[in-house]
């Protein structure tokens, strides 16, 4: 069943990430262990995830503002945050930045697996279609977008950017925050990527009209997504 689902393990304590890897893998996942939230954004750059286990203290890094950064990247796969933290505000903090499911340590393997399943088949049920803004529907199953009329395949990289973009609809996203989010790991690339991964999608989804949206540029800052 979970043969060939990959998932982040973003765990600071090498023995729970190493319990966690030997037991994913025994129950047919492939785990990738990252100690902090650049190895963990390093990992999804590189390699498809479809879920994630994250730490709420990474070291000197917050692990909500690694799931807010796995989000804006285009992760729509299950998230479970793991933390020693089990008050109410802490629990709270962890849901809103998107995780699915909040565990407090110490956990049991079996509990945290059955967990993982329910968020897993949630989403097996769930419509693959969703509205992004205007007209624009994305299709998890096919990476694409459609206005119900128009369908348009998206790489891995134009979907990410266009989900980074409706997610801040309406409202400026700097090109250095898409940066950040999308490129910053990547060997060799430089800011200037995001120029043209946005002539991409300019070009497969013209005239944006038809999808109910706009995609403006502005001027030395960055670019906002909005509804027509």
């Amino acid at each position: 069943m979970n043969a060939g689902k990959t998932i982040l393990i973003a765990e600071d304590d090498s023995d729970i990430a190493s319990a966690l890897s030997r037991g994913l893998a025994a129950d047919d996942y492939r785990p990738l262990i990252a100690h902090d939230a650049a190895d963990a954004l390093d990992i999804v750059s590189r390699a498809t995830c479809d879920a994630a286990i994250v730490d709420m203290m990474l070291g000197n890094d917050r692990g909500t503002g690694l799931v807010r950064r796995l989000r804006a990247g285009g992760m729509d796969g299950p998230i479970l945050i793991l933390s020693a933290l089990s008050g109410v505000e802490d629990r709270t903090e962890g849901l809103e930045s998107g995780a699915d499911d909040y565990i407090a340590k110490p956990f049991e393997y079996a509990e945290l697996l059955a967990r993982l399943r329910v968020q897993e088949n949630r989403r097996e049920r769930s419509d693959t279609q969703r509205p992004l803004l205007g007209r624009l529907i994305y299709d998890d199953s096919l990476r694409a977008v459609t206005n119900g009329e128009r369908t348009v395949s998206l790489t891995e990289r134009e979907a990410g950017l266009l989900k980074f973009l409706a997610s801040n609809a309406n409202a400026l996203s700097s090109r250095g925050d898409i940066y950040d989010t999308l490129w910053a790991t990547t060997e060799g690339s430089s800011e200037n990527v995001v120029d043209v991964y946005i002539g991409y999608l300019r070009r497969k989804l013209a005239p944006l009209e038809d999808f109910g949206v706009a995609l403006r540029t502005v001027r030395g800052r960055g670019f906002i997504l909005a509804e027509t």
